[in-house]
């Protein structure tokens, strides 16, 4: 095969179900590329309000204060959005008259976890799709892969004397799209178990608050 065939060449000759597997896999590249840019920013981001808000909450800032700050924003997202869910549910709790500390705490910390799940759900946005595409995507390439081969081979059945230079082109049009699988789904991989790990560690930091948070609470619920 000449080495002056380009990849454009490559693909213009391809058959049409394997063009169609090259454009499904650049699509799911670009997908990909562009999610994990967006998840990269929004995981930093939230690492970034948690450490902010810890240094603000633990030096000892009056709560009541620091909710009426945090409340009056638009948008309440991250660890702050699980301070203003217990620090709500508590004030309500309280004003009802209800005597029982351990059932303030509870109604607090149960506040809490609602507002923890939803953060997690919303740190773990586009990952099953990366997960998806990591998966898929060697196969596809792969199934590209075989039915262009089939396809040369095939081909060299209807003339009388083969040569590799007549095979050689359809083959090399096949194994891009395995390439393409494989250059899809590598970064999605990586890009996977980077963020699954951040994920965890953000949520385990929003948990341990949360404990922090409810012992706090039951200790002033217990003092009044």
């Amino acid at each position: 095969m000449s080495a002056e065939i380009s990849f454009i060449d490559l693909f213009l000759e391809a058959s049409l179900l394997v063009k169609s597997v090259m454009l499904i896999l650049l699509g799911f590249s670009i997908a990909c590329w562009t999610m994990i840019f967006q998840r990269q920013k929004a995981l930093k981001d939230a690492a970034s309000q948690l450490k902010n808000f810890e240094d603000k909450f633990w030096s000892g800032a009056d709560l009541t204060k620091l909710y009426n700050e945090i409340s009056a924003r638009q948008f309440v997202q991250g660890i702050e959005s699980l301070f203003v869910a217990g620090f709500k549910e508590f004030a309500r709790l309280r004003k009802s008259n209800i005597q029982s500390p351990q059932i303030i705490v509870e109604g607090t910390h149960r506040a809490m976890r609602v507002a923890l799940s939803r953060e997690v759900d919303s740190l773990e946005t586009h990952l099953p799709f990366m997960a998806t595409v990591g998966s898929i995507s060697p196969y596809i390439g792969l199934f590209g892969t075989v039915w262009g081969i089939m396809n040369s081979f095939i081909a060299l059945g209807a003339v009388q004397q083969a040569t590799l230079a007549m095979v050689a082109p359809g083959i090399a049009e096949a194994l891009i799209a395995t390439a393409m699988g494989l250059f899809a789904a590598i970064p999605a991989v990586m890009a996977f178990n980077r963020f699954s790990h951040q994920v965890e560690k953000l949520e385990n930091s929003y948990a341990n608050f949360m404990e922090e948070f409810s012992s706090i609470l039951q200790r002033q619920a217990t003092a009044e």
